[in-house]
């Protein structure tokens, strides 16, 4: 349901709603088009399992910023996921749209959470499965 949010500023809590991805992540209902009227942003706070390792995948035509807030995360991205690198609280995490990416949580017993912006004010992002 989306509502018009003309020149309103807007509260959205994290209680507000839940949703898993395709990608066996939780997210956290925050700012998209369909809590606040946005039109070329949304922010969410997702959640990585312990020992969780997503499925590759691509971003379609969105840029996605990510802030660790705790755990760590191996994010394996480009061609064939032969490149990583390693983020943990206190990070920020650049994806430009198309790059393949998978994250992997590195602690088997701490699930790893995370802010995610993207250039993109749908709640549910657009992404293509990559497989390596």
């Amino acid at each position: 349901m989306t509502e018009t949010f003309p020149n309103k500023v807007v509260r959205v809590r994290p209680g507000d709603g839940e949703f898993e991805t395709r990608r066996t992540m939780n997210y956290f209902t925050g700012i998209s088009e369909n809590t606040a009227g946005s039109k070329g942003i949304s922010m969410n706070r997702v959640v990585v399992p312990a020992g969780g390792k997503p499925s590759a995948h691509s971003h379609v035509g969105f840029e996605a910023v990510i802030y660790i807030i705790s755990g760590r995360v191996e994010n394996f991205y480009g061609e064939g996921l032969k490149e990583s690198v390693i983020t943990e609280a206190g990070d920020f995490l650049y994806i430009p749209p198309g790059v393949p990416h998978q994250p992997v949580n590195l602690s088997d017993t701490e699930e790893a959470v995370a802010i995610i912006a993207r250039t993109l004010s749908a709640e549910r992002e657009t992404d293509e499965p990559y497989i390596p």
